[in-house]
């Protein structure tokens, strides 16, 4: 799967491979392509998901606006060609520590709660890539309560706890 996911970057960049970017970049888009999904997962992507989405972005990878663009672009589509999640929890699971894992389960619940609407594909899809994702019930838990508490304060002009 890494391979697949070098490849696809190898693509997208002409040809432009180093090793070690082209690694990260992988990682990068698999943890946006499961971003993607959720705020997708109750039909189309909403402006507010979607912005959700591009601060996830820029809060995990460090990256400018640009590149969190063309990030996003990137994950969409691969996600869209996608016949599953495995090759993208795989490529985390290989990856990232528990921490990490948990982190991105936390930006996973930002997304789902960006429109004020929790549907119930959200909450299945929610557990369904936390398990793939190997996070235990109380790291899964409590990452739900700090995006849910981090979107109230937000909606309410205030910074999160």
């Amino acid at each position: 799967m890494l391979r697949a996911l070098l490849d696809i970057f190898e693509k997208q960049t002409g040809g432009v491979r180093p090793a070690m970017h082209a690694d990260v970049r992988a990682l990068e888009v698999a943890a946006a392509a499961l971003l993607v999904e959720i705020a997708r997962a109750d039909g189309a992507m909403q402006p507010a998901e979607r912005a959700a989405v591009l601060s996830a972005i820029h809060e995990k990878f460090a990256l400018t606006d640009a590149e969190a663009n063309e990030l996003l672009e990137l994950a969409e589509s691969e996600m869209q060609k996608a016949e599953g999640y495995y090759p993208f929890t795989s490529l985390i699971n290989q990856n990232f520590s528990q921490e990490q894992k948990g982190n991105l389960v936390e930006l996973m619940w930002r997304a789902a709660y960006a429109d004020k609407d929790l549907s119930a594909h959200e909450l299945h899809l929610m557990r369904k890539i936390a398990g793939l994702l190997y996070v235990a019930d109380k790291a899964y838990i409590l990452a739900k309560l700090r995006a849910k508490q981090a979107v109230e304060a937000a909606a309410q002009g205030r910074p999160a706890a």
